[in-house]
């Protein structure tokens, strides 16, 4: 969904792109994988034991309970999927930083389709998002449990996209169960702190942002899924990453109790043994076309007006170099652009950050809607502006406004500043000379530090499944999370994404207003991601 500040989970120094891991973290070499292999079987970057390729799909999915929705849209998407050229690691030293993997993914590249030439890095083509309660405390055993478990994952797969990556994050409930809970000593004296209001966490609990179907905001409502968010209250959230259904597949079921993973015995962690119970699984999938392939396999009607050379659903690229910041940035310790927590180098939490997680349904028959005798329908000049800025618009597309998009997917993501929208709002220069608000320009409001480097990194992508959809059909939905020093920062990005004060100062026509009519999010939570060397339980051992 949204062209702009996304995850591009990369190393950038001073402005610089550099694809190759740090200096004595890890050497590269070229995977065998082919950039134009179809579907998971066809990559060999990691090669899965004889025994696990002959189970069926089907065997595959035993056993993994409320999982299988979720599995089921990995394997369809890896059908699908043109794998990437990637660079193989032989890691010696694995990221303090959970999410920092842009050393261990696709490497940077440049593209065009005609709406210029951009740099772009590609994440792992299928994530799962497993979320999850806890049925009691957990011991120090438990962590050990999970700490050995964890790293018996990554001696069977590289922590690679040919492998597999793995986050763990908690929630408030997990923090509440520890000593004291949230208020107490324990948590307290280890918590990261704003450093503008100190008697503030880093970790807050999310808030329905402006336009978010709520009690909280009364008058909002959506064309098609006017449904309400949901504020949930998970203890875990476990993020998955990898090029292969397969091997996402057979990880699943190792954490579900199977013992096996790449044909070998292994003993799985306890976690899902009665520890904690599952609440929700989200299959997300990010590869060019795959959205355009997955709407054309489900039949929707507006199929043909996805750009194939889209990864996203709306029809333009998201993975700009240029739109994520550096890992440390996003920290709790931050960096020498941005610090906005009370944490430094040798604290608990210093490499932590918190991980927003929402559940977005998209209205695309609304989005691609074609003209009629009393509509114009949204052709790609209207798209386009939603999607990015009015001033210039970045590309007035084709003369077919309709058929494969009707214009260029890769355009450049420009920061022109943070009164970029309220210009945009006032038709100072706009295309038209309309009062417009894009999407990007509005959350570039309070995304960026004092000198214009990003202060997150987005993880988000197409997803189709039916969660909290009315009618229970499968639908397309974003399936958005990202990581950033605060959980206020996010609170503040959200709503000047949503820009509904310059909407009302500057009479902006609400149907004008970005990406919002088109987006329903039904779930909403924030975590706390700690870094790698506490990720197993965080503070169990010192309660």
């Amino acid at each position: 969904m949204k062209t702009g500040d996304h995850e591009q989970q990369k190393r950038r120094d001073d402005g610089e792109i550099n694809p190759r891991p740090e200096e004595g973290a890890a050497s590269s070499k070229e995977s065998t994988a082919s950039a134009s292999a179809k579907g998971d079987d066809a990559t060999n970057a990691i090669s899965t034991n004889s025994t696990m390729g002959a189970m069926g799909r089907r065997a595959l999915l035993k056993g993994a309970g409320g999982l299988a929705v979720a599995l089921g849209t990995v394997q369809l998407a890896g059908r699908h999927a043109v794998l990437p050229q990637r660079l193989q690691l032989e890691a010696s030293t694995l990221p303090d930083i959970q999410f920092d993997i842009g050393a261990f993914v696709h490497a940077v590249q440049s593209v065009s389709d005609g709406g210029g030439t951009i740099t772009i890095q590609m994440p792992p083509v299928h994530t799962l998002l497993i979320t999850a309660r806890l049925n009691r405390t957990p011991t120090t055993a438990d962590q050990a449990n999970l700490t050995s478990a964890l790293a018996r994952l990554e001696s069977v797969y590289q922590f690679n996209a040919a492998g597999i990556i793995t986050f763990l994050s908690y929630g408030i409930p997990y923090f509440n169960r520890l000593p004291g809970g949230m208020t107490g000593s324990l948590v307290s004296s280890h918590m990261p702190r704003l450093t503008s209001n100190t008697s503030r966490f880093a970790l807050e609990e999310a808030v329905p942002s402006p336009t978010d179907v709520s009690s909280a905001n009364p008058g909002i409502t959506k064309q098609t899924y006017n449904v309400p968010v949901q504020i949930e209250g998970n203890d875990l959230l476990i993020t998955m990453r990898t090029d292969n259904s397969t091997i996402m597949t057979d990880v699943v079921n190792w954490f579900n109790g199977s013992n096996r993973l790449n044909g070998q015995t292994v003993a799985s962690p306890a976690l899902f043994q009665g520890l904690a119970t599952i609440t929700s699984s989200r299959a997300m999938f990010v590869g060019i076309s795959l959205p355009r392939n997955m709407a054309e396999t489900h039949g929707f009607a507006y199929s043909q007006e996805i750009n194939s050379d889209s990864p996203m659903w709306m029809g333009f690229l998201d993975q700009h170099t240029n739109g994520a910041g550096p890992a440390p940035i996003c920290t709790f310790a931050g960096n020498s652009s941005a610090h906005v927590t009370t944490a430094v180098a040798g604290d608990y939490f210093d490499n932590g950050a918190i991980q927003h997680l929402s559940h977005v349904i998209e209205d695309l028959p609304q989005f691609y809607a074609r003209p009629t005798a009393t509509d114009s329908g949204e052709p790609y000049t209207e798209r386009v502006q939603y999607m990015f800025r009015s001033n210039p618009i970045p590309s007035v597309g084709n003369s077919d406004q309709f058929n494969n998009g009707g214009g260029p997917a890769y355009l450049p993501n420009i920061f022109a500043g943070t009164n970029d929208a309220a210009n945009n709002a006032q038709a100072v220069n706009t295309f038209q000379g309309e009062h417009r608000l894009g999407h990007l320009s509005a959350l570039q409001r309070s995304s960026r530090a004092a000198d214009g480097t990003p202060m997150h990194i987005r993880m988000d992508g197409p997803g189709l499944d039916n969660m909290d959809v009315p009618n229970g059909s499968v639908q397309p939905k974003l399936q958005f999370t990202i990581f950033v020093p605060s959980a206020d920062f996010f609170r503040a990005m959200r709503a000047n994404q949503a820009s509904l004060d310059l909407q009302n100062q500057f009479g902006v026509d609400p149907d004008d207003n970005g990406l919002e009519r088109f987006t329903t999010a039904t779930r909403r939570q924030n975590f706390l991601i700690p870094p790698r060397r506490h990720r197993a339980f965080p503070l169990v051992e010192l309660a």
